[in-house]
């Protein structure tokens, strides 16, 4: 699906098999998530159903949709806008976020195979090579990739479903989080304590990237708040 919020009929209709609705909200919820559209922006349905190539109920359905996961809100005489994090959401959100990528990075050192390690491998090249092209979505999409692996590499089916509710709000932090050179060493770090097959060390280098990436967001909700003009 294209990403271009501004390209009239760049949409691709028929790209998959998922209903209509479900494809408009996954375009539109990856536009957040880009920061395509920022938080603050209005969502437009007749100028998004343009864009897109379709009619005006699958944009509307998919905006109540994303209400409900917390990336939109509707305000009085406004409409629907896409939501700003809070305090609370972020906190909420690491703490999640912490306690469930520990554990899966526990289980993924003891049970990570030779091959899904390699595919994990494959993606910090990935990652690596955006990084030196200095291609931000490729970047953004390298890094969210990897976290999802490290649940998958886990064999915890009860825990990727616990967390796949929230999957696209952790992705939407994970592009607010600070020097991407230090973000791919840290990620460089954890994969390698995970491939040397140590729960401890796993743990302690998920924990320790949670943690400074809460810092980190808390640092720029604190700037956004400082600029924001007053009521």
């Amino acid at each position: 699906m294209s990403r271009q919020a501004d390209t009239p009929g760049s949409f691709d209709i028929d790209a998959d098999y998922k209903p209509l609705r479900d494809r408009v909200r996954d375009e539109l919820r990856q536009r957040i998530i880009d920061d395509v559209y920022p938080p603050g922006t209005r969502l437009v349905e007749t100028e998004i159903a343009a864009q897109l190539g379709v009619s005006r109920l699958p944009v509307r359905e998919s905006i109540r949709a994303l209400e409900s996961e917390g990336f939109v809100r509707t305000i009085p005489r406004r409409g629907a806008v896409v939501a700003e994090l809070s305090e609370q959401d972020v906190e909420e959100l690491f703490d999640v976020r912490e306690a469930l990528e520990v554990l899966a990075s526990q289980q993924a050192a003891t049970r990570a195979t030779k091959a899904e390690l390699r595919r994990v491998r494959g993606i910090l090249d990935r990652a690596r090579k955006a990084l030196d092209s200095g291609d931000r979505v490729a970047l953004g999409e390298a890094n969210e990739a990897f976290h999802d692996e490290i649940l998958k590499l886990s064999h915890n089916v009860l825990l990727q479903t616990v967390l796949e509710p929230l999957q696209g709000r952790l992705h939407w932090l994970l592009r607010q989080t600070g020097d991407p050179y230090d973000l791919f060493e840290e990620h460089s770090a954890w994969f390698e304590a995970i491939a040397s097959g140590s729960a401890e060390l796993a743990a302690e280098h998920a924990l320790r990237h949670a943690r400074l990436n809460r810092e980190i967001v808390r640092k720029l909700l604190a700037e956004r708040q400082h600029r924001a003009p007053s009521a």
